[in-house]
């Protein structure tokens, strides 16, 4: 399956400029003022793209994707204001949690990665959202496994927009059902839809997809769901999520560099 955090350059960004503006200053030695940087380029970006779409800045959070960079990387992307981490390796995230637990302020961490059964417990217990759950199997057990005093699990089920064999994701037609299961569960709370379209290029053949996705959310919203997130949006297409609403976008290499193989 390809890395779908991965920046594909030049594609859709305000004046066509955001992958090849910002990878364009990544090194092959990260410092914290490489970081701080970047992301005031990627700040910019996204603050462009709100006003050529007529959305607020503010209403669109940052998740800075960190999977396989150290722990010292993201102290400095928190030094300088980032506080949303995306993972997609458990492993390797529980590492970095553990290592950042005296971070001020501290991260919010996100999982975005396919998620099996044997993840469940994890993730519950040391993330402040999970963006791709698909089945009512693993919601179910995310909120039982949600330890007692915590606030609940934010959730996004994962919509396979494009019907694509490759990609994980329920049915655009079967969200509607698993979204009733999800909002009967006491440990996680359902928040939105998180969507990974197929590669295309153009704005308008970028926003379709994002489209689609945001008129599910809007029946759910009339099915009486609270639903005021949209996770959608990586550096190739970032400004056609934000056209069509995200809230949530996810930018990796563009912040942290290449990750090493």
């Amino acid at each position: 399956m390809p890395d779908e955090h991965e920046p594909a350059p030049g594609m859709g960004y305000p004046s066509g400029s955001f992958s090849l503006v910002c990878l364009a200053m990544v090194s092959t030695a990260d410092t914290e003022p490489d970081i701080a940087a970047r992301l005031t380029e990627v700040r910019r970006q996204i603050s462009a793209a709100a006003t050529a779409h007529n959305r607020a800045a503010d209403d669109i959070t940052l998740v800075a994707i960190s999977k396989k960079k150290p722990a010292a990387m993201i102290r400095a992307a928190l030094a300088h204001g980032q506080r949303d981490f995306g993972e997609n390796y458990l492993q390797d995230a529980l590492v970095k949690i553990d290592a950042l637990r005296d971070a001020e302020p501290a991260p919010v961490w996100h999982f975005v990665g396919d998620i099996q059964s044997n993840k469940t417990k994890d993730i519950a217990t040391h993330f402040a959202w999970a963006h791709a759950v698909d089945r009512f199997k693993i919601a179910r057990r995310l909120s039982e496994q949600r330890p007692d005093g915590m606030a609940a699990l934010n959730i996004c089920i994962q919509v396979n927009i494009d019907d694509e064999a490759s990609k994980s994701g329920v049915a655009a037609d079967e969200v509607a059902d698993l979204a009733q299961q999800i909002a009967e569960l006491d440990g996680v709370k359902l928040r939105g839809l998180m969507a990974i379209p197929a590669v295309s290029e153009g704005l308008a053949a970028q926003r379709a997809p994002f489209a689609r996705l945001a008129a599910i959310r809007d029946d759910l919203r009339g099915r009486g769901h609270v639903m005021d997130t949209l996770s959608i949006g990586m550096s190739a297409d970032i400004e056609a999520a934000i056209a069509e609403g995200a809230t949530h976008v996810r930018i990796g290499t563009a912040i942290f560099g290449a990750r090493e193989s």
